[in-house]
């Protein structure tokens, strides 16, 4: 849970910040919101929900 929130406020200001110096519109961002909804509700989000934290587990095991 708390990786997902993580990952949510970071896309969220690195969206904020493409729109603010125009390199993302706003149109953009919100297509990729809606796409990001549309994807939660399908068949495949537990696939990429147990991809992100397989993802996440390896990341964190690894030391510097």
């Amino acid at each position: 849970m708390a990786i997902s929130i993580s990952v949510v406020l970071l896309l969220a200001i690195l969206a904020t910040i493409f729109v603010r110096n125009g390199a993302l519109k706003f149109s953009h961002a919100l297509v990729c919101v809606l796409l990001g909804f549309f994807l939660a509700g399908t068949s495949m989000a537990p696939t990429i929900h147990e991809g992100l934290a397989a993802t996440a587990q390896i990341v964190s095991s690894l030391r510097p």
